[in-house]
């Protein structure tokens, strides 16, 4: 047997699904970071009960002076010579120095020439903006874009730059082009990025100053608190007798650690590092596993009660609760899993023909059965139950998350008591003993026992430590949102461009203008449209992250299904559903990146492999604009409805899951053909309209007569 891979944290890949990874700061410049960033945690919380007077907009001026900063000093230049890895250099002082002062100048009080003189004096003068204004705006732009590139690469810039260039040049282009417009001058541009609602200051910012920074804090005081290291010992406990369990286990990780993490990629990450030795011995090979964990971790994003970063710019762009949307992302939710959990069965069944005994495959002892772990510490889910309880009760998300993550802190008293141990070094998403596998099988290193046993476990000693890492973690949680308030920031200019010059709507035409190419029938349209916004968005996460892959996609496609008269939130939630899926599409495919780093498999195949887990994922969210049954999927209609949409779904994803893994429960292997009409079958089914559901029936019950014959031929075949 080949020697275990080491151990791959997301740290160390550096693969989020947002950021680059950070630099590790010590000495002055980690704790002047450290104290920043709770400052500016703590701040965010502030806003939640005590908004500032002046304003949302005034809250997100100083937001961005306090983060941006941060992002100069924990973030690499990668500018050969002038770059430092180990800390700050002298020319990321000089930018976090300049970056302050350019961000906080419009509520600087005191005036200069026709300029300054506080926040009020400079929002009198939108579009009438002062010399010094366009200055301060132009340099906040380069800053803002070199932030985005340290913390996310050089795409999501470039995307702006064209943008920009669009703007600038756009009255140079052939005025009976319908995307030609008259041409902005660099002060109406300054004007619309720093000195309005719908550029630096405007939405993505606003969500995620007040929604996803709220949310990261959670995720990392969750993480503190014990919680992860409890998921995954339950996901090992729950399967143990399973003939299965290596999958189940891979993906119920996947899913509970997603609520901690709130990446693809970083859960992806974690639970391969705890659960790829198990998956080994079960006969998994690299790539395969790899696609497993993948596509379970991106799974993470799109499923209640956190979901991911853009579902909250989803929730304030409708103009609906938090709470909305996760009804919405339900049912889809349980679909996606259902089709892993197929696939994984069909693994079991056709691959591995060799089962092993749950006790084969550790090496030691079998986890703690899952009733004496649940008895012990199924108080961790009590903090997630909190923020659905308090969002059906009405309370907003912003405070349903705060309550929850001071709950979440509280938990973690009882986690220290009942494991002995003290507060950990740091919470990142590797840090903790997660299994009971023995060293050397890719665990990490345990933290039971050591120098707990040494002193009093609650001594003055203790409790300064457990204080020390509570705010620790809230520190370390808004370290990890730096990247996603560059990203925000950032999306301010397309979002601004955009709307300046009518780009969304003109480009909206064109998609439907190409959906009628093959026909003028409205069914055809809208399908065609779908198909060609579903690549465009699959293509445009390629390139940039996920929330900036939702704002562009939402300005350009969102107009375009609406203008198909599809409902809003069919159109928000397919924008957002194909822009995580761009999570696990080749060829870059970060979280299948990510997990092949982990059992030391191909990429590429690792990619395939994520997309084949993944496939009823892809295909779900076209349910949601393709007619007007779709949104019952979203939960949305009357509850019969709902039930007969949501069935004939699942027995389509089921019927994909058996064409792609080549098996069918009940009667074993089947062949070509047999595959080929259970897809046929599970693509009429995933047409959310009654005729076709009763035709997709139909064409399943071929695919199990076609695969009785096949199994009747091979055997008579294999007789003697």
């Amino acid at each position: 047997m080949n020697a275990a891979p080491p151990v791959v944290t997301a740290a160390e890949l550096g693969v989020d699904d947002e950021e680059r990874p950070a630099r590790v700061l010590s000495g002055f410049p980690g704790r002047l970071v450290g104290v920043v960033a709770l400052g500016l945690a703590l701040l965010s919380v502030w806003q939640v009960f005590r908004p500032l007077a002046q304003g949302s907009q005034y809250y997100l001026v100083i937001f961005l002076a306090l983060a941006l900063p941060l992002v100069y000093l924990s973030y690499r230049s990668w500018w050969g010579p002038l770059d430092r890895a180990d800390g700050p250099s002298v020319l990321d002082w000089v930018l976090a120095a300049i970056t302050l002062v350019v961000c906080l100048y419009p509520v600087l009080p005191m005036r200069i020439a026709d300029a300054g003189g506080g926040y009020d004096a400079f929002l009198d003068r939108q579009g009438m903006l002062a010399p010094l204004d366009v200055v301060m705006g132009g340099l906040l732009l380069v800053l803002v874009l070199e932030g985005c590139r340290r913390t996310t690469g050089v795409i999501l810039p470039v995307v702006c730059l064209v943008f920009l260039g669009y703007g600038y040049y756009g009255g140079l282009l052939p005025q009976d082009w319908s995307i030609a417009h008259a041409g902005l001058d660099v002060d109406q541009i300054v004007d619309a990025l720093y000195n309005s609602g719908s550029g630096f200051y405007g939405t993505p910012l606003d969500v995620a100053a007040s929604y996803i920074v709220l949310f990261t804090l959670y995720g990392a005081v969750l993480e503190f608190s014990g919680a992860a290291r409890f998921f995954v010992d339950l996901s090992v406990s729950l399967f143990r007798r399973s003939h299965s369990a290596a999958g189940r286990t891979a993906v119920a990780s996947g899913f509970l650690l997603g609520t901690v993490s709130g990446s693809g990629t970083a859960t992806a990450v974690s639970t391969g590092a705890v659960t790829w030795p198990i998956l080994r011995k079960a006969g998994y090979r690299p790539e395969q596993a790899g696609g497993m964990l993948a596509a379970a971790g991106v799974g993470a994003i799109l499923s209640p009660p956190t979901l991911g970063v853009a579902a909250f710019i989803v929730a304030e762009y409708l103009d609906v609760s938090y709470v909305t949307v996760l009804g919405w992302a339900l049912i889809p939710t349980l679909l996606y899993y259902l089709g892993i959990l197929l696939s994984v069965e069909i693994d079991a069944r056709r691959i591995h023909a060799q089962r092993r005994a749950p006790a084969e495959l550790t090496d030691g002892p079998l986890p703690t059965p899952w009733w004496k772990l649940l008895g012990r510490f199924g108080y961790h889910f009590s903090s997630l139950i909190v923020i659905v309880v308090l969002l059906l009760a009405g309370v907003s998300a912003t405070r349903a998350v705060v309550y929850a993550t001071v709950l979440a802190l509280l938990l973690a008293i009882p986690d220290r008591l009942l494991r002995n141990t003290p507060a950990t070094e740091k919470p990142t998403s590797a840090s903790v003993d997660l299994t009971k596998i023995p060293a050397g099988q890719g665990d990490t290193k345990p933290t039971d026992g050591g120098s707990a046993a040494d002193e009093p476990r609650w001594s003055r000693k203790t409790v300064g430590q457990f204080v020390i890492e509570a705010l620790r973690s809230l520190s370390y949680g808004m370290r990890s949102a730096l990247p996603v308030v560059a990203v925000c920031a950032a999306a301010g200019v397309i979002t601004a461009m955009t709307t300046k010059t009518g780009l969304g709507a003109q480009l909206a035409a064109l998609l439907v203008k190409a959906g009628s190419v093959l026909s003028d029938d409205p069914a055809v349209v809208l399908a065609t449209t779908a198909v060609l916004a579903a690549i465009a968005l699959s293509l445009l996460g390629l390139a940039v992250p996920v929330t900036a892959s939702f704002v562009i996609g939402w300005v350009i496609i969102g107009p375009a299904l609406l203008d198909l008269h599809v409902a809003a939130p069919a159109a928000a939630m397919f924008v957002f559903y194909f822009s995580v899926l761009s999570e696990v599409t080749p060829p870059t495919a970060l979280a299948a990146v990510g997990a092949a780093a982990v059992t030391g498999a191909k990429a590429v195949p690792t990619m395939w492999h994520a997309l084949r887990y993944a496939l009823p994922a892809f295909l779900v969210p076209l349910m949601f604009v393709l007619t007007d049954s779709g949104r019952h999927l979203l939960g949305i209609g009357a509850p019969l409805d709902v039930l007969w949409v949501s069935a004939a779904a699942c027995v389509g994803v089921a019927a994909l899951a058996a064409a792609t893994g080549g098996w069918l429960f009940g009667i074993g292997a089947i062949g070509p053909i047999p595959r080929v009409i259970a897809a046929a079958a599970g693509l009429i089914l995933l047409y959310p309209n009654p005729v076709a559901t009763g035709i997709g029936l139909g064409v399943l019950v071929v695919a199990v007569l076609a695969g009785l014959v096949d199994r009747a031929n091979r055997t008579s075949t294999d007789t003697p």
